[in-house]
């Protein structure tokens, strides 16, 4: 290969590790993975928040129904003589029983809203676990690619420098501005009278300009001013 096929090879080397499906595909899982990871802490949050409510409930309904045994016993130990005072006990035994079935309708409340809550947490936990393995995944491939395509990217360096090293220097330092001017092609083929860069046909009379150039002279297209490389089916 020549110095602009190998130059070629290597833009195309660079393109191909600056565009490797991983990266997008890693942005994308880096946000999904940012955007459930907030839906995880938002969910723990909660069970947590309802984990701790249930345990008041549990305790105010506990300390309900204490208090209702302890009346109950002080009423079937027959403690309480005056009339008035066991009519208000009675009474009072009938709201604590009000008391109890009220707190224990919130407590089954919040136990089944803590049972959403956890299977919420579970399954968004469940999602980030996921994620975590296709970036997992995506991070090998794409390192896995780097890897090959850094190899063959000096490989083809070391060829070009090999290649480089027997053309002229002054040769060199026109084809390495002309390339950075011309979007990446210094040179171009030379067939059937067009020029291989921007595509025009040579006119006649440059054609027999260029037939009558020696072999070892630079010889460049008067439209694009690229260096024209003669070949066996340049028309001349």
């Amino acid at each position: 290969m020549d110095v602009q096929e190998l130059d070629f090879k290597l833009d195309q080397l660079k393109h191909q590790l600056r565009t490797m499906p991983q990266i997008a595909e890693l942005d994308a899982l880096g946000k999904s993975r940012e955007s459930v990871g907030d839906q995880v802490r938002d969910a723990q949050i909660r069970v947590d928040d309802l984990s701790r409510t249930q345990k008041k409930a549990d305790a105010d309904v506990e300390q309900v129904k204490a208090r209702r045994r302890r009346d109950q016993d002080r009423i079937d130990q027959g403690t309480i003589a005056n009339p008035k005072d066991l009519e208000r006990m009675q009474h009072e035994m009938v709201s604590l029983e009000r008391r109890i079935s009220s707190l224990e309708d919130t407590e089954l409340e919040v136990m089944e809203e803590l049972e959403t809550a956890q299977s919420d947490l579970e399954r968004l936990t469940a999602e980030v676990a996921e994620v975590d393995r296709l970036i997992e995944a995506a991070t090998e491939t794409r390192g896995e690619t780097t890897e090959r395509l850094n190899a063959e990217g000096r490989g083809l360096t070391e060829e070009r420098k090999r290649t480089a090293g027997d053309m002229p220097e002054d040769l060199m330092t026109l084809y390495a501005k002309l390339r950075t001017q011309k979007d990446g092609v210094g040179a171009a083929a030379l067939r059937a009278r067009q020029c291989g860069g921007c595509r025009l046909d040579v006119n006649p009379a440059d054609l027999s300009r260029i037939a009558k150039t020696p072999s070892d002279e630079v010889v460049r297209c008067e439209e694009c001013g690229r260096i024209l490389v003669r070949t066996s089916e340049s028309g001349i």
